[in-house]
């Protein structure tokens, strides 16, 4: 393990190269082919210094260096949001990084991908704590095959459905294909979001890291913790040891105690979350301390559309609670699990008893989304040039609570009820 990390102050550049040099000379990637796969826009990581570190100690000595982003099920980066992502100009990309190839992964395109094995039922039940009894098929962007090295670079999170991002997650979700995308999205959802959001050790990460064990090629992850935009914690080793370090520290900067719960919560949106896909996590985030009958306001004006991916299903099966699917799962076969999964993360914790739905809170939109279709998709509506954020802050003994750039940072109680315990 090569690394170093602090709560109190963010890494200094000089710090970061000379880690990022041993970890490299160690490595010893002279004359290899490397891959690095990385996050796209959704995460706030310092991808254009990383970018440049890698070229510079690797760039002299490799035969080749690659990019692949690590897109999920996201939509494909356009040339201009990639070099947005690394901080390139059109002229540099073109000139002086002319020979770095970047990708973007195809999670839906058969032929980019491939099927390397298979975990067995009885292992996933193991796995999963008996939530689950299916073999789940294994396969990924056949792409990484082509390489001596695979070197996975981005931040670690609290996530909603493997408890901290990074590590093996940047291979599964991030590159691999439909069946396991679906399957252990799904399983965090029965598990629900308040449980297993910032939690550590959840069985969804111990089949992401079986799954990782079936990829051959060498791995080395460079874990990030960023802070409010600065990288506070790099470790760099197996993506095992790395990311249970880098979780560790996330754990410590990146989940916030409130003594009580709120009625309202007006989440704010960054612009890097483009569809309510992805700014669910302004819900995720949150739920925990959102108040029984309270409102959650998921304020993102610069928001279209429910899911570029996905949102023909979502029109079909709006958001639900968790048991509204559970109880009535022979209605839903053939819906992806990944989509449920998020459309319980974002409906959050509730019952379904005798037809019956009871959310335990009010998700409302506030974006450019019509009120039609929110009410179509089973979510509120608010006019978001209705809502002046100013009118929000400053009011949390009022029980108001105003998040800006909200999505990352996990919100907690002090004292949590059950229903937002892991393993209660």
């Amino acid at each position: 393990m090569i690394g170093q990390g602090f709560q109190k102050r963010p890494l200094k550049t000089q710090e970061i190269v000379s880690l990022a040099s041993k970890a490299l000379a160690k490595a010893g990637l002279k004359g290899k082919r490397v891959l690095t796969i990385c996050p796209d826009s959704t995460r706030t990581a310092p991808l254009p210094l990383f970018f440049r570190i890698f070229h510079d100690l690797l760039g002299p000595e490799v035969k080749q260096l690659d990019y692949l982003i690590a897109l999920g099920t996201h939509q494909p980066m356009s040339d201009e949001a990639i070099n947005k992502l690394f901080g390139l100009t059109a002229k540099e990309r073109a000139g002086k990084y002319a020979q770095v190839r970047v990708f973007n992964h195809r999670w839906d395109d058969p032929k980019a991908l491939k099927a390397i094995g298979a975990i067995p039922a009885d292992e996933i039940y193991a796995l999963s704590g008996g939530l689950m009894k299916q073999a789940v098929p294994v396969a990924l962007n056949k792409m990484i095959f082509d390489y001596d090295q695979i070197i996975i670079c981005g931040p670690t999170f609290p996530h909603e459905v493997v408890g901290f991002s990074g590590g093996n997650k940047y291979l599964f979700p991030g590159i691999a294909a439909a069946d396991i995308i679906n399957f252990f999205h799904w399983l965090g959802g029965v598990i629900t979001n308040p449980k297993i959001n910032g939690t550590k050790a959840t069985p969804v990460r111990a089949v992401v890291d079986k799954a990782a064990s079936f990829v051959a090629v060498p791995k080395l992850c460079f874990s990030l913790v960023v802070y409010f935009g600065e990288l506070h914690g790099l470790y760099i080793s197996t993506p095992e040891e790395a990311f249970s370090r880098a979780a560790d520290l996330s754990n410590k900067l990146h989940i916030i105690y409130k003594d009580k719960p709120f009625r309202r919560v007006l989440s704010m949106a960054p612009e890097m979350y483009d569809d309510i896909w992805t700014a669910g996590k302004c819900m995720y985030k949150l739920e925990p301390v959102v108040a029984d009958g309270g409102e959650l306001i998921i304020y993102a004006p610069h928001v279209t559309e429910v899911s570029y991916t996905h949102g023909k299903v979502l029109d079909q099966i709006g958001y639900h609670v968790r048991d509204y699917f559970l109880k009535q799962m022979g209605k839903f076969k053939g819906v992806p699990g990944g989509v449920m999964a998020h459309s319980t993360h974002v409906k959050g914790i509730g019952t379904f008893e005798n037809g019956v739905e009871k959310p335990r809170v009010t998700v409302t939109l506030a974006t450019r989304i019509p009120k039609e279709r929110c009410d179509r998709i089973n979510l509120g509506y608010l006019d978001p040039d209705s809502i002046n954020p100013k009118d929000f802050e400053g009011r949390e003994n009022e029980g108001i609570l105003c998040v800006h750039k909200a999505g990352e940072m996990l919100y907690r109680l002090k004292n949590p009820p059950a229903w937002a315990c892991f393993g209660r």
